[in-house]
């Protein structure tokens, strides 16, 4: 896990607006299933949004934290209903995020 200065939060933040949740989180919360597909998205993307639907009893926070745990990676920011979260990746070929 990295910690960003603010400058940078900013700008992973900027970024974050232009792309789509890359799935949802509903009421069964946190599974192994969704923390597989978070890890497999920030392999190969480096920055990704989720979007947690009004049936979630759990806070945005805290499945935000938890899922930050679960795949290494750091949350930059829980606006409203959506997390977005950022991990560097190793992966061959993909095009690393500038912040």
């Amino acid at each position: 896990m990295e910690n960003f200065t603010s400058k940078q939060r900013s700008n992973l933040r900027s970024i974050a607006q232009n792309i789509s949740p890359i799935t949802q989180i509903g009421k069964g919360g946190v599974s192994q299933g969704l923390i597989d597909t978070v890890d497999k998205a920030l392999s190969a993307r480096e920055l990704v949004k989720l979007s947690v639907l009004d049936n979630t009893t759990e806070d945005a926070h805290d499945l935000a934290n938890e899922i930050a745990a679960a795949t290494d990676s750091t949350v930059v920011c829980v606006i409203g209903r959506k997390i977005v979260l950022y991990r560097y990746s190793t992966k061959k070929g993909v095009e690393h995020i500038e912040y």
